[in-house]
């Protein structure tokens, strides 16, 4: 059962939250065939100060072939 769990910092409203959730559903089913009942999708916000640990935790420490997207940034330069 495919979850979509998507954290960034805080700032968007429930309605963008909602969109998003709903066209990375859209994207999901579509590109692999899955039933859309099947599928979860979490938005978490977080402070910059917060974002330091979950950057370090679901980007940073985890293995390359996990992380198809690398980062350009520096997680730093948010605070």
């Amino acid at each position: 059962m495919p979850n979509i769990s998507v954290k960034m910092l805080a700032g968007r409203t429930r309605e963008q939250k909602e969109k998003l959730a709903k066209d990375l559903v859209e994207v999901l089913s579509r590109d692999l065939g899955a039933d859309k009942h099947w599928i979860t999708c979490t938005v978490e916000d977080y402070d910059a100060e917060e974002w330091q640990d979950v950057f370090k935790t679901e980007i940073a420490d985890k293995p390359d072939d996990v992380v198809f997207k690398k980062p350009e940034y520096d997680p730093k330069d948010l605070l």
